[in-house]
């Protein structure tokens, strides 16, 4: 574990474990490295060395105020994969995670990136728009904002506690261990950041990012996706990208990896030894 220094004097946390092909993690939000707790043991045991870091504003990064946007967060990991030195990596990104990664991987050096995955993942774009019919309305982030801003504590409960795992759907297992874990995740990490990085994953359009993306991705989406929904996401995304897989789980939530890992570890392992 480590912390990087950015150019804007922020404070990246980050998690460096193993030895051989570098996998890096991108989290979802409001999360932070630890959502991946799962698909970091699972790959470091298959020979892998692992890395997540907390997005700034996430987790143990430095609570900013400014910066908390697409670009600067896609600078971050740049400045992550120089310091580290990374080369050939994989980058797998969940929800958020997946925009910072086709932010990142399309500015990229290409010696440093040899594929992406890009899992329950906001690109292209999430609002509505004339452009983007299909999208959600801005009245459902407005919703977000307003609710982080009045209970951030009591939201951060409702969220992973309902749509997020799918916890809300009849017959489904709840885990209140996972439901705590995504609250104390959240709480972690600055309001002011988790109240700009809304904006950041819904209106950000990510169409061109995805156009210029050379290695092979393979996008992988729930179709009970509650919080990214499937249809003006993950088929989009994958028609767009030059080298795009399209993988669709059948009922599963938008935190599979979570609630899921038996099926998606494999899957994941499966592409990147491809």
């Amino acid at each position: 574990m480590g912390m990087i220094t950015t150019k804007d004097g922020t404070e990246i946390f980050y998690k460096d474990w193993g030895q051989g092909q570098p996998i890096v993690f991108h989290h979802g939000w409001p999360l932070s490295a630890d959502d991946w707790d799962n698909q970091m043991l699972y790959f470091l045991d298959k020979g892998y060395r692992v890395i997540a870091h907390d997005r700034r504003g996430h987790g143990r990064s430095t609570q900013t105020a400014t910066g908390n946007e697409m670009d600067t967060y896609a600078d971050d990991v740049a400045a992550l994969a120089a310091v580290l030195d990374l080369k050939g990596a994989v980058h797998i990104g969940h929800s958020t995670g997946g925009g910072e990664v086709a932010h990142y991987v399309a500015r990229a050096q290409p010696e440093r990136v040899a594929k992406a995955v890009l899992i329950g993942a906001v690109p292209p774009i999430m609002v509505k728009s004339d452009k983007n019919p299909g999208g959600l309305p801005i009245e459902v982030f407005d919703g977000f904002r307003a609710a982080l801003a009045a209970n951030r504590a009591q939201f951060y409960i409702d969220v992973p506690a309902g749509p997020f795992y799918g916890f809300n759907r009849p017959g489904a297992k709840i885990s209140q261990g996972v439901i705590d874990n995504w609250w104390r995740q959240g709480m972690m990490g600055g309001t002011k950041a988790h109240y700009d990085c809304i904006k950041a994953f819904s209106e950000t359009d990510f169409t061109e990012d995805l156009k210029k993306i050379d290695v092979p991705v393979l996008v992988m989406h729930g179709d009970d996706d509650q919080i990214v929904p499937y249809a003006d996401s993950a088929p989009l995304s994958a028609k767009l990208l030059k080298n795009g897989t399209l993988k669709t789980y059948k009922g599963l939530p938008h935190g599979m990896c979570t609630t899921h890992p038996e099926i998606i570890n494999p899957d994941l392992l499966a592409f990147i030894r491809s």
